[in-house]
């Protein structure tokens, strides 16, 4: 199954919006959407289940064991294809799943932002909000750009270059028609490979209070709620790896977009600090280099 758009993005880099400099406009939303890898599953997770638990329930479970951990390091990657065009954005960083907060490097590839470099873009992860620094496009040096991620067309499941760790772990509790792949090894952790599609529209509704308003937007802004998943959890039944699968629908050929994202260091100590108002920048961002500037 794919994710369709309902509206069309503008192309198929203008998919990643953060990666095409300045498609954004600042607080109101994403004039076109966006595109990243882990594994995992475990024998406690299933036990804790009851013995006969089947793989969707187990996999259902993987926000509730991610919160009762804390916090993790990730390291995620979003892929963009459309038209024999690739374009992947790294990002690395810690998240804390208590409080919903994180803190993620984000590395732009060469030229994807019409220039040979670029600096790491900070990014901030809040319940409905997304902060981005070094954001170019128009934005002061020094200032932050705040999106509402609940006026996302995807909830920030795509748009920022990153899946929030929250979004993409509260996605799984939409699980179903999931099957059990077979046991192997991440990073030298045994897990449990599950496969699956996520349902948006159930995910939203299963979704924990502070994460439904993104997950609501998202199954409101595609066509269709389906979206294939590879999930792995380790022998606590922790989420080690998840890879979502989304396909958008654009004017031109349609374009697919793989976001991965890895969990490990579980338990690491987490430090992120809003910006104030006065570090939020509220004027225009540039649509490109030389293009438009976004209202």
């Amino acid at each position: 199954m794919v994710v369709r758009q309902q509206r069309s993005g503008g192309g198929a880099l203008a998919v990643c919006a953060l990666a095409v400099a300045g498609v954004m406009t600042v607080g109101s939303g994403c004039s076109g959407p966006g595109g990243a890898g882990a594994d995992g599953t475990g024998e406690r997770a299933v036990s804790r289940a009851g013995p006969a638990a089947s793989p969707a329930s187990v996999v259902r479970r993987a926000a509730e064991a991610l919160t009762a951990a804390g916090s993790a390091e990730t390291r995620t990657s979003m892929e963009t294809a459309a038209g024999g065009t690739r374009v992947t954005i790294r990002g690395q960083g810690a998240y804390d799943f208590r409080e919903q907060l994180g803190r993620i490097k984000v590395l732009l590839p060469k030229d994807a932002a019409g220039a040979e470099d670029h600096r790491p873009i900070t990014e901030l992860l809040a319940p409905g909000a997304l902060y981005m620094k070094n954001r170019g496009a128009g934005v002061p040096d020094g200032k932050w750009v705040r999106i509402d991620t609940t006026t996302l067309e995807d909830g920030n499941l795509v748009t920022g270059g990153v899946t929030d760790p929250t979004a993409a772990a509260e996605l799984l509790r939409g699980a179903g028609k999931v099957t059990y792949v077979g046991r192997t090894e991440l990073a030298g952790v045994p897990v449990r490979h599950y496969r699956g599609t996520a349902d948006l529209g159930r995910a939203a509704r299963e979704a924990s209070p502070s994460s439904r308003g993104a997950l609501t937007a998202a199954a409101k802004g595609f066509s269709t709620d389906s979206v294939p998943f590879d999930a792995y959890l380790d022998d606590e039944g922790l989420l080690r790896k998840v890879r979502h699968r989304f396909t958008f629908a654009t004017e031109g050929p349609p374009v697919a977009v793989v976001s991965t994202m890895l969990l490990y260091g579980f338990g690491a100590p987490v430090s992120v600090e809003l910006p104030p108002d006065a570090d939020i920048y509220t004027g225009r961002v540039q649509q490109g280099r030389s293009g438009p500037e976004a209202p």
